[in-house]
């Protein structure tokens, strides 16, 4: 690039995307929205038993760090002035939780994922204090059921099974955070005077908020026994928390902080009532912006914070449905089936064949998350045949993530009145064509994906850009640039798309009620874990010894 067009360029802003599979740095143009340059670093998870996932705070942290090191190079070597970046917003995975020791800045234990299933047994115990133990017992302060998902049953776990903690927590040493909370106290210092705060998004994802007070709620802290003193302070999605404490970009303000899909709203410019949309990642996450009021639902879906642009201004409300496994599902093909060596190869095997031939794949890994809310479920393959292969998987894999979509988008839809005319679509798996094209003739609406796929990171930048005492990105929509976009119109009749659909719920049936919180909990799925075939056995072996010396062989 030129350097009389780098002059050209004007205020720049900085968003740090935090994903349950990578970091990244993205560096926007503050006037017209371009994305200039970015650097990813891939995150590893930890499954240290079946259904436990983890990641390392250090490692998150130091990818972030790489991130922003790397991007920085990359914007020299285009001759871009990294002293024009005015601002740096943070947009996280939500929920993971973490709990590190202020005095040493050290993670007292790993980050508990939020697809992690370990405190199934937390909820349940927790379900029998309430009346009729009803999962829903909060919904009305919190918007969200009692599930394995939300960060308080992670962090109440944490203090029933890890001595360090609690002895931290005993010493006032601990503090607790989701992502963008362990992010902006260390980039602000850490344990040299970090700022240790959270944005009303996240805040709202750890059923300990109150979305209406918006403040800590000490009924719900009491009922998990939650010390609030480990608790971050609450602030808006948009105004300065710190400065960046060191790196190329110390002295640069921390301006905005979402939840990764807040932000994606954000980004989608879904600034009005009735607008919405679905962001595939790991997991897929519809939401619809309800505005000023908060809409809860009879469905099965969540109502949650979409964002607070302003420390004086109010909040606006979102209808949300979670589906934990989206693209978690190719990385399954590929890494654990080996069906596959990239997400590319499993759309390029479902394109070979263009239908599952019957067969549906139901992703529950994770238990299934809206609108059912049913831990006990697991991922099936069912509708199998002689003729079945593995283009027919990855086919009915993409299909799945289609199929779940519409569960929740049918959801919204009775919930909020107003049926979707189309919808809009962002996150990685929306390169994938196919994918777009089934979810157009599934919905039976058209699905529209914007030419800039990055809107998580725009919204972070967005909402960072135009704090108070930043003012570099005009939130008002006349300044906004228009967006090109591509547009997938549905190619079937409604008949077989409603035919699909049925045997997909079908499917959905069969998944639930395979496991139990007394299932062996060292995870031991042996035969001899049955004692009678276990005796069956082993009688069967000495009989045959037996038999084996009478004949004298």
């Amino acid at each position: 690039m030129a350097a009389t067009q780098h002059t050209a360029l004007g205020p720049l802003v900085g968003a740090i995307d935090q994903g349950t599979s990578s970091s990244r740095f993205l560096v926007f143009n503050a006037k017209t929205a371009e994305l200039l340059s970015h650097h990813q670093v891939e995150i590893s998870q930890q499954f240290p038993k079946e259904g436990w996932v983890e990641q390392d705070p250090k490692e998150i942290l130091n990818s972030v760090y790489e991130c922003v090191e790397k991007t920085c190079e990359k914007m020299k070597e285009l001759n871009i002035n990294i002293s024009n970046i005015k601002a740096i917003g943070v947009t996280n995975q939500r929920e993971t939780t973490v709990v590190w020791d202020k005095t040493t800045g050290e993670p007292l234990y790993n980050a508990i994922v939020w697809l992690d299933l370990r405190t199934q047994s937390t909820v349940e115990r927790l379900l029998k204090r309430v009346p009729g133990k009803n999962k829903s017992f909060s919904k009305f302060k919190t918007g969200l059921p009692l599930t394995t998902y939300f960060s308080a049953v992670k962090l109440r776990w944490l203090l029933d099974n890890v001595e360090e903690i609690k002895k931290a927590v005993d010493d006032g040493r601990a503090l607790f955070g989701t992502v963008d909370s362990w992010l902006i106290w260390s980039l602000t210092g850490g344990k040299d005077g970090g700022i240790h705060c959270t944005d009303v998004t996240n805040a709202s994802r750890t059923m300990l908020f109150n979305i209406h007070s918006l403040e800590w709620d000490p009924e719900l802290c009491k009922f998990f026994d939650i010390p609030m003193e480990i608790l971050p302070k609450v602030r808006s999605s948009s105004e300065i928390y710190g400065l960046m404490s060191s790196g190329a970009l110390t002295g640069v303000p921390i301006s905005g902080c979402l939840g990764d899909q807040s932000a994606a709203l954000v980004g989608q410019m879904c600034f009005n009532d009735g607008q919405a949309k679905n962001t595939y990642g790991t997991g897929c996450f519809l939401l619809c912006n309800t505005g000023h009021k908060s809409v809860f639902s009879e469905h099965g879906l969540l109502t949650t914070i979409a964002y607070q642009l302003g420390r004086d201004k109010p909040v606006c409300y979102a209808l949300e449905g979670s589906v934990a496994i989206a693209g978690a599902v190719v990385r399954w093909l590929r890494d654990n089936l080996g069906i596959a060596e990239s997400s590319l190869e499993v759309e390029k095997l479902a394109a070979e064949v263009g239908t599952s031939y019957g067969c549906y794949f139901v992703p529950a890994f994770s238990g299934l998350y809206a609108p059912y809310w049913e831990p006990s479920a697991r991922g099936i393959i069912c509708g199998l045949t002689q003729f079945t292969n593995k283009k027919h998987i990855a086919f009915a894999a993409l299909e799945a993530v289609c199929f779940q979509t519409r569960e929740i988008l049918d959801a919204m839809n009775k919930d909020y009145g107003i049926p979707l005319r189309q919808l809009q679509v962002d996150g990685g798996m929306t390169s994938n064509k196919i994918l777009m094209q089934l979810q157009s003739d599934i919905l039976c609406i058209p699905v529209v994906k914007p030419s800039m796929p990055e809107t998580t990171a725009l919204g972070a930048a967005m909402a960072a850009g135009a704090a108070e005492g930043v003012g570099v990105w005009s939130l008002n929509p006349g300044d906004f640039t228009a967006v090109t976009c591509e547009r997938f119109e549905p190619q079937i009749n409604p008949e077989e798309s409603e035919y699909r659909y049925a045997r997909w719920k079908k499917a959905v049936v069969k998944s639930m009620g395979w496991e139990t919180s007394e299932a062996p909990s060292n995870g031991d799925t042996s035969i001899f874990c049955s004692l009678p075939l276990g005796i069956f056995i082993m009688s069967s072996m000495v009989i045959l010894i037996g038999a084996k010396y009478a004949s004298g062989k």
